[in-house]
């Protein structure tokens, strides 16, 4: 997996704007003093296409997994709880005639706490900032309230949106007409999907369907880039990821996880120490288990998956701190990412 902590960013000086008349070796030559690795070529096909796409819809539909199948790897962390995509994050597939910035968004809920209210703006906001919509949703349910509300955003946004019904081999033949009816008349289409997103010649039709309505443009990422997040924050999610599926249903929601340390020993092992931050003394004892067992359980598997993530091994030390009703303390909030907007006053 190739993040922004692997990938170098250098700005190049006024210079290159005579690039084009450098043959090779003075390519190459201006390429080391300035520091940077020249491109194999520049040259962007024709008919190349570009773009943002902003996956929303309800909790649990399957976004997350979407953009997992399509990258054919792990970028954003999946759980059977609601909620668990908290930021949006940029996931970046790169073909031969185009390249999709998917933006996967929080699901679509209604907001008890100053943290949902962010994660729900996250997921507002993404429609205004893209250039195609996929909204999806679940053939296992009728549509919902939040399904109807979101459909109105989406209207109101006007860009192209995809309509994917995921979850239809979850479903008897018997509804699926009656089910696709219902979600096609929540909206205007360009093109949809009775499908389930964990079949990777599934969501490669979606993906074809995608670039059609991507407007013409060069690549907005290095073709090796399938992320905006760093080694970092992927280790705290899988961390959360890990707590997420090992943990008894009221404790998730108030888990938080930071990097407290990250670092590559001599030996070439990734040393990480994160916190794994609660609201209450109870959870606290809930997450570290009788002897620490559930800690070491919850380590275990998140370090699994960290090092299929880096490819390298690691060694990850857990700690478990309370900080008291975090989700709804906008000074800890902010201080981890979570920028809560203040409302106007009248």
């Amino acid at each position: 997996m190739t993040t922004p902590d692997m990938e170098q960013q250098h700005e190049t000086s006024d210079t290159m704007a005579d690039k084009p008349t450098l043959d090779p070796q003075q390519e190459q030559l201006l390429a080391d003093f300035l520091g940077y690795e020249p491109r194999e070529s520049e040259q962007v096909p024709e008919g190349y296409r570009s773009g943002f796409v902003a996956v929303v819809g309800r909790t649990n539909v399957g976004k997350s997994t979407f953009i997992n199948t399509a990258l054919r790897q792990k970028v954003s962390i999946v759980s059977p709880k609601p909620q668990t995509t908290r930021r949006r994050i940029r996931a970046i597939v790169t073909r031969p005639d185009a390249q999709i910035v998917f933006v996967d968004t929080p699901g679509i809920h209604k907001p008890v706490t100053k943290l949902s209210e962010f994660m729900l703006e996250e997921a507002y906001d993404s429609l205004s900032d893209v250039d195609v919509i996929l909204f999806m949703v679940e053939a296992t349910t009728p549509p919902r309230e939040q399904d109807r509300e979101l459909a109105e955003r989406i209207r109101a946004a006007g860009k192209p949106t995809i309509l994917v019904i995921n979850k239809a081999d979850q479903i008897d033949i018997s509804i699926a007409k009656e089910r696709a009816e219902q979600y096609l008349a929540l909206g205007e289409f360009q093109e949809w999907f009775l499908t389930s997103v964990l079949d990777p010649e599934n969501v490669d039709k979606i993906l074809d369907a995608i670039v059609a309505h991507l407007p013409p443009g060069p690549p907005l990422y290095p073709a090796e880039q399938v992320t905006d997040i760093t080694e970092r924050e992927l280790a705290a999610e899988l961390v959360r990821e890990a707590a997420l599926h090992i943990l008894r249903e009221e404790v998730p929601h108030s888990i938080e996880v930071q990097i407290e340390e990250f670092r590559e020993r001599p030996n070439g092992v990734i040393y990480i120490a994160a916190t794994i931050f609660v609201e209450r003394d109870s959870q606290k004892k809930i997450v570290i288990g009788r002897g620490g067992e559930m800690l070491k359980r919850i380590g275990s598997l998140a370090r699994q998956e960290i090092e299929a993530a880096l490819g390298t091994r690691v060694y990850l030390e857990l700690w478990v701190k309370v900080r008291k009703k975090w989700r709804q303390d906008e000074a800890w909030l902010n201080r981890w990412g979570y920028k809560v907007k203040r409302k106007k006053r009248r």
